[in-house]
């Protein structure tokens, strides 16, 4: 991402984040330490996912975090997507407020799951839903 370098010293020394907003016939990508990952959406015409898909996107995520180290923030965001998995798999609907959950789930853990893919993939799903 380019800048004016009017402020990228104060960014620099900032804790790295991760803000997903309105996003409408554009791409993004959510990484860091030279890690990216592209999700591009189409716009208007795209298709809000079924429960079903965001399920495999929250179960996917959840068989990638294997291969990242145990801590205290993996174990929380384990149990917010066990807990998303559940709802989905009981419901069958995507229930009011579960986007937003997921969407500050991966907020709060961002330097967790910046090189995971399959972050980015329940990113872009989290997107078209407007969670």
């Amino acid at each position: 991402m380019a800048t004016d370098g009017s402020n990228a010293g104060a960014r620099d020394s900032a804790q790295p984040s991760v803000t997903l907003g309105d996003i409408t016939g554009s791409a993004f990508s959510i990484g860091g330490s030279n890690n990216t990952n592209t999700v591009r959406h189409g716009g208007a015409e795209t298709e809000v996912p079924t429960p079903q898909v965001l399920l495999d996107a929250v179960l996917e995520l959840r068989a990638a975090l294997v291969r990242v180290p145990r801590g205290d923030d993996r174990s929380a965001l384990d149990a917010e997507l066990d807990g998303a998995a559940e709802e989905l798999e009981t419901a069958g609907e995507i229930r009011p407020g579960l986007a937003a959950r997921l969407r500050a789930a991966l907020e709060r853990w961002a330097p967790l799951v910046e090189s995971v893919s399959a972050a980015t993939a329940l990113a872009g799903l989290l997107t078209s839903l407007g969670g």
